[in-house]
């Protein structure tokens, strides 16, 4: 097509008579799935947490600890597996899906290994229960339950690198499909091993653990058969890629790593957290616990739908298009304050709702300590979710663009003094659980704006994850009017 002149003029691209590339459309239909499979596993956590109340006081107030334990070894893990996703994203922008199976075989790799030497990290976790104060019936159900949960880290870390491999190239669907299988196995297997052992506490707790990890089992030999399907062999080489790539695997854990590093030092500083309080007293642990599983509620969502600004991200800077990715950050943003704030308003009006469930289960002594001191701290919690709305956008667009070294530092640098500490000295000097809490919505509050800060600077804008190529010019951009026809015929199809 000319214009009177005989110039010929870009052709529109192809998406735009149907949505707006980094609107709400693209980034719904995208994180739609992740948001449920999030959304999912939010609800087994707290069915969990109703099933272990009707156990007793003792194993509700063990079980955030405990999974607090798991926690930050395997946050540190599953989120290096997981910034797969990333370069997944980025080579599917680039158009190199020849790279796409071999980079997914370097996290399998690194999966495996550090998942089959996780349970040696028992002994050391007992050791760490044992200098608590927390009362010694608690300290076993800890042990216990954590030693249950060492089984679920290998397939954890497979269904992270499967996960990726669908989630970068935009299959959110089949995300959602793998984690369902797995979570209706969870909680298939959680009446029986919890409810039905609830006399017995320490049988009950074992019972949680290895639920999850035969779910997380189940949902990683399904990944797996799905990733090697003849479709997927033949395009992005998911199984003649299996081969060890040194420079690779090491530009792996070059980002991947900080991505987990990140993750670990903030599970270890809300851990310690979750400690310090407990010295406050056994039914402040037990309301911090009840709390947090509530708060699951929001923070898992709107999770789900940054990963879907991270998936975004990923890929716009693989196509060098950063102005694109500025877009689809500040949709989530917005779509996460608009949900948080309904949360907060319901976390604020209607608290005893939201504590029912605990209610039902517990003796009246314990739900007389334990009760009231909820709605107060469901207050804190909505106060920090307006702020940790948009924290959590920023953060994964900033890792999506391969800014991981920053948020790392962040975490290193906030959240000890501004909340470990601060939560430390309250439990030294019987400030109460309001002080510790305090100092928890600050430490968020703040982590927010410096993120925005960092993100109005613009320096993540010129970065990628994947190694660089030196295209033809005329390659870089299919759909612009001097590259090869086939090239312009291509980019107008639509995606797989």
């Amino acid at each position: 097509m000319s214009d009177t002149n005989g110039t010929p003029s870009p052709p529109a691209p192809a998406a735009a008579s149907r949505h707006v590339e980094g609107g709400y459309r693209e980034l719904l239909t995208l994180a739609f799935p992740l948001i449920l499979s999030a959304s999912f596993w939010t609800i087994q956590i707290f069915v969990d947490r109703v099933f272990l109340s009707w156990v007793g006081a003792d194993a509700v107030a063990a079980a955030m600890p405990a999974v607090g334990y798991f926690w930050t070894p395997i946050a540190l893990l599953s989120n290096t597996v997981m910034y797969t996703t990333v370069f997944v994203a980025q080579y599917s922008g680039a158009r190199r899906p020849d790279r796409i199976g071999p980079v997914v075989w370097q996290a399998l790799y690194f999966g495996v290994v550090t998942g089959l030497a996780f349970p040696v990290l028992i002994p050391l976790v007992d050791f760490i229960i044992s200098m608590t104060n927390h009362a010694d019936r608690v300290k076993e159900l800890e042990s216990v339950y954590f030693a249950a949960l060492t089984f679920a880290a290998l397939p954890m870390l497979v269904v992270g690198a499967t996960n990726a491999f669908f989630a970068g190239r935009g299959e959110s669907w089949t995300v959602l499909l793998i984690n369902t299988v797995g979570t209706l196995t969870n909680a298939a297997l959680a009446y029986p091993l919890i409810v039905l052992r609830q006399d017995d506490p320490v049988r009950a707790m074992e019972g949680a653990g290895y639920a999850a990890a035969v779910g997380s089992a189940v949902s990683a030999v399904f990944g797996l058969a799905l990733l090697f399907r003849k479709k997927f062999r033949a395009e992005y080489q998911t199984a003649s890629g299996w081969r060890f790539d040194r420079p690779l695997f090491t530009r792996l854990l070059r980002f991947g790593l900080p991505n987990g590093v990140q993750w670990c030092i903030e599970g270890l500083a809300f851990t310690a957290f979750i400690l310090l309080v407990g010295n406050i007293g056994q039914a402040e642990l037990a309301g911090t616990t009840l709390t947090f599983s509530l708060n699951l509620l929001t923070f898992l969502p709107v999770m789900g739908l940054g990963q879907g600004v991270e998936v975004l991200v990923g890929r716009r800077q693989g196509e060098s298009r950063p102005d694109v990715s500025a877009r689809t950050t500040a949709t989530g943003a917005k779509l996460a304050t608009a949900y948080m704030i309904v949360i907060a308003a319901i976390y604020c009006l209607i608290p005893g709702v939201l504590t029912a469930p605990f209610a039902g289960g517990m003796k009246p002594d314990e739900w007389a300590a334990v009760g009231p001191l909820i709605p107060i701290l469901l207050r804190f919690v909505a106060a920090y979710s307006l702020a940790d709305g948009v924290n959590i956008i920023l953060a994964y667009a900033l890792r999506g663009a391969g800014d991981t070294r920053f948020v790392t530092l962040v975490a290193i640098g906030l959240s000890w003094p501004m909340m470990v500490i601060p939560t430390w000295v309250a439990s030294r000097n019987g400030w109460g659980i309001e002080a510790a809490w305090a100092s928890a919505t600050i430490y968020i509050s703040t982590t927010a704006v410096v993120f925005l800060v960092r993100f109005r600077g613009g320096k993540w804008r010129t970065m990628k994850v994947i190694e660089t190529t030196t295209p033809d010019p005329a390659d870089a951009d299919p759909s612009t009017p001097d590259a090869p026809p086939a090239e312009r015929e291509i980019a107008r199809q639509p995606a797989a």
